[in-house]
C-alpha cells in the first residue's frame, strides 16, 4: 500500500475495523506513517476469523457440584497462521475455566482447547457464543469475530442421599427373608423353608414340615411385589422457600431419588410426577433399570413455580395415573394454610383408594430458635419458633387422623426418614 499525504494516511487509519486501535492512538498514528503501515500490514496478515470452523464434544451431563469438560475444535482454513485469544462463553452459573485462552493454529491445521465446568445451578447451561480475536504477527492490531458453537451440558440434581442406600437395601433384604430377623411383617407373602437360624421368630416355624425332617424349618416371608409407587412433587410457591441451605424443593427432590432407587430395587413400580396449576413433568411406565436415570433427568430443569399449587388439579392428575391401588407420595409443604384449604378438601379422593403418605422438610433454624435463651431477643425468637412447630404437629395431625403417613424431617434426613417409612408399610403389607 503506497501512502502519499496525511489524508491518504487518515483515510487508512478510517478504514480498519472499529475497536482495532484505541482512540489515543489515531492522532498520533496519522503523524507516524511508519507506524501505521507496520500496523496496516499487521492487521493484513492476520488470519480471518469468519472462516474458521468449529466443532464440539465432551459432556452433555454432569450431576451439581461436579466438573464437566467441554471440548472445543478450532480448524483454520485460511492460508495465515492463526494466533489468537478465543473466549468461550457460557453463563455465569456454569463456573467456566479458563474464560480465555491463547492457541496457536498452524495454516490447514486443527487444534483443540478444553473448558472445564463446574455448575453451580440445576437445568440446562447452553454455550452462548465463541469469540475470536486473531492477532498478526506483531501483534499490533487484530480481527475479532463472533461464531455461534451450540452445546449444552445438563446439570443433574446431586443425589446427595444415595449414601443411605446400602442400609436401606440391607433392611429391604431382612424383609425379603434372605437375612435372619427377630420379626416378620404381617400381611406379606410366604416365600420358602429354610432351616432355623438361633434368632429366627419361633412363631416363623412350621411344625408340619419340622416333623417330616430331622432338622427345624421356618417360613421365610418376603413384601409383595409390584407395587405402583406415585411420587408427586408440589412445585409451586411453597416448594421456592428455602430450608437450611438448600430451596425445599432440592430437599424433596433428593428424597424422591433415594425413594425412586429403593422402590425400583424393591420389585415395585415407580412413577414421578410434578405438578402446580398444571403438570411440570412426569416419568411413567419405565423399568426398573431406567426408571432412576429418567427420574433425575426429569427433575434436573425443574424450577418452583411463584403461583398457589391447585390441589384440586393435583389430586385429579395423580388419580389418572393411578387407576389401581398404590402408594401415594406426596412431597410437599406443612404449611397450615396451604394445607387447610387446599389439601385437607381432596384428601378423601386419595385416601378412599390409594396409601397416601406426606413427606415434608422442616426449618432446621426453626428448630434452633425454638432452643434460644439468654436474652430478650432470644425468648421472642423462641416464642414464634415454638408457635411454628406448633402448628406444623396441628397440621400434621390433621392429616393423620385422615389415614395419611406423614414424615416431616430436616432437609438432610427426609430423604433416609421416607425410605424408612416406605419400608415399614411395606413391612406391614400396606401397600
Amino acid at each position: 500500500m503506497a501512502l502519499t499525504g496525511r489524508t491518504a494516511l487518515l483515510a487508512a487509519i478510517g478504514s480498519l475495523p472499529v475497536g482495532i486501535l484505541a482512540p489515543s492512538w489515531t492522532g498520533m498514528l496519522a503523524v507516524n506513517a511508519p507506524l501505521t503501515l507496520a500496523i496496516l500490514c499487521d492487521y493484513a496478515m492476520a488470519a480471518p476469523v469468519r472462516k474458521l470452523q468449529f466443532t464440539r464434544s465432551g459432556d452433555t451431563t454432569v450431576r451439581l457440584g461436579d466438573a464437566a469438560e467441554v471440548r472445543l475444535t478450532i480448524t483454520n482454513p485460511s492460508r495465515r497462521r492463526l494466533r489468537a485469544q478465543l473466549r468461550d462463553a457460557w453463563p455465569p452459573s456454569g463456573a467456566q475455566s479458563p474464560t480465555r485462552q491463547k492457541l496457536t493454529v498452524p495454516a490447514g491445521e486443527r487444534r483443540r482447547i478444553t473448558t472445564a465446568l463446574r455448575p453451580t445451578r440445576r437445568g440446562d447451561r447452553r454455550a452462548e457464543r465463541v469469540t475470536v480475536r486473531s492477532f498478526g504477527p506483531l501483534g499490533l492490531a487484530a480481527r475479532q469475530g463472533n461464531h455461534e458453537v451450540p452445546w449444552a451440558v445438563r446439570v443433574l440434581p446431586p443425589f446427595t442421599s444415595r449414601k443411605h442406600l446400602p442400609s436401606r437395601l440391607a433392611r429391604l433384604r431382612e424383609l425379603d427373608g434372605r437375612t435372619s430377623v427377630l420379626t416378620r411383617g404381617e400381611g406379606t407373602e410366604f416365600d420358602s423353608l429354610r432351616e432355623y437360624v438361633p434368632g429366627d421368630d419361633t412363631r416363623s416355624i412350621d411344625w408340619r414340615a419340622t416333623a417330616r425332617q430331622t432338622t427345624v424349618a421356618v417360613r421365610t416371608w418376603r413384601p409383595e411385589r409390584d407395587r405402583h409407587i406415585l411420587i408427586v412433587l408440589d412445585t409451586g410457591r411453597t416448594s421456592a422457600g428455602r430450608v437450611g441451605d438448600v430451596p425445599r424443593l432440592d430437599a424433596a427432590m433428593d428424597a424422591a431419588l433415594l425413594l425412586t432407587a429403593l422402590a425400583s430395587r424393591a420389585g415395585d413400580r415407580v412413577d414421578l410426577l410434578a405438578y402446580d396449576r398444571r403438570l411440570r413433568a412426569q416419568v411413567q411406565g419405565r423399568s426398573a433399570s431406567d426408571v432412576l436415570p429418567a427420574v433425575v433427568d426429569a427433575l434436573a430443569p425443574l424450577e418452583p413455580e411463584l403461583v398457589e399449587t391447585d390441589a384440586r388439579g393435583l389430586a385429579a392428575t395423580a388419580l389418572a395415573r393411578a387407576p389401581r391401588r398404590s402408594l401415594i407420595v406426596l412431597l410437599t409443604g406443612l404449611d397450615a394454610a396451604p394445607v387447610e384449604e387446599g389439601l385437607l378438601p381432596v384428601l378423601p379422593q386419595l385416601t378412599q383408594r390409594h396409601t397416601v403418605l406426606v413427606a415434608s422438610p422442616c426449618d432446621p433454624h426453626v428448630v434452633r430458635m425454638a432452643g434460644t435463651r439468654g436474652t430478650i431477643e432470644g425468648v421472642y425468637e423462641a416464642a414464634a419458633a415454638t408457635q411454628t412447630q406448633s402448628q406444623r404437629l396441628r397440621t400434621a395431625e390433621q392429616l393423620q387422623r385422615h389415614g395419611v403417613t406423614v414424615v416431616d424431617a430436616a432437609p438432610d434426613a427426609l430423604a433416609p426418614a421416607l425410605a424408612d417409612a416406605y419400608l415399614a408399610l411395606k413391612a406391614a403389607g400396606k401397600l
